[in-house]
């Protein structure tokens, strides 16, 4: 698993270190379309309660998987494009954004992804509170693959997280990071 050194992550570590069997349960003989390789999953996420959750969730999934979390938009950038602590970071294959994150919102963070040619095809899952049709519709605008509303329910949250195993691991093809679009 990728850990950040940022030492704004103090908190992460401990959730690491204490999640049992974290992040990747095998089984081999799934068919999946990503099955020949380990989906690389970004989740960017300042809130401690959903960090765990969603890690405790996706800790059960049985997709070959690796989670990697940052706490706010500006981290995200820098992870995303390999910067300071960042800079062996792995190439996310998936993203799952909050929209409510200090020092840089989750909008800002999905419109820089979606108009940058070498992160644009990666799919941003937006994973957030928000009930606000506005922020939907300007999620949408920006290029998110999909708007997913965090549950209050433990049990739908649980729920939600093998939803977006089964359908973001299970059934879409994801684009690999390293190939050029055809005609480039």
């Amino acid at each position: 698993m990728y850990r950040s050194t940022s030492p704004r992550c103090t908190w992460l570590q401990e959730i690491f270190s204490s999640a049992p069997c974290w992040p990747i349960l095998i089984n081999k003989d799934m068919q999946q379309p990503n099955h020949s390789r380990q989906v690389e999953i970004l989740l960017v996420e300042d809130n401690r309660a959903d960090v765990r959750l969603l890690m405790e969730g996706l800790a059960a999934a049985r997709s070959r998987h690796r989670l990697s979390v940052v706490e706010d938009g500006e981290e995200a950038l820098e992870f995303l494009y390999r910067r300071g602590v960042h800079a062996a970071a792995p190439r996310p294959d998936l993203v799952l954004l909050d929209l409510n994150l200090p020092r840089k919102d989750g909008n800002e963070v999905l419109r820089q992804i979606k108009s940058d040619p070498g992160l644009r095809r990666i799919p941003v899952v937006v994973l957030t509170s928000s009930r606000s049709e506005r922020d939907v519709n300007t999620a949408y605008e920006y290029g998110a693959n999909s708007y997913l509303r965090k549950p209050t329910d433990l049990k739908d949250i649980y729920d939600l997280t093998r939803t977006i195993e089964h359908y973001w691991l299970n059934l879409c093809v994801l684009p690999t990071a390293h190939t050029q679009p055809a005609g480039q």
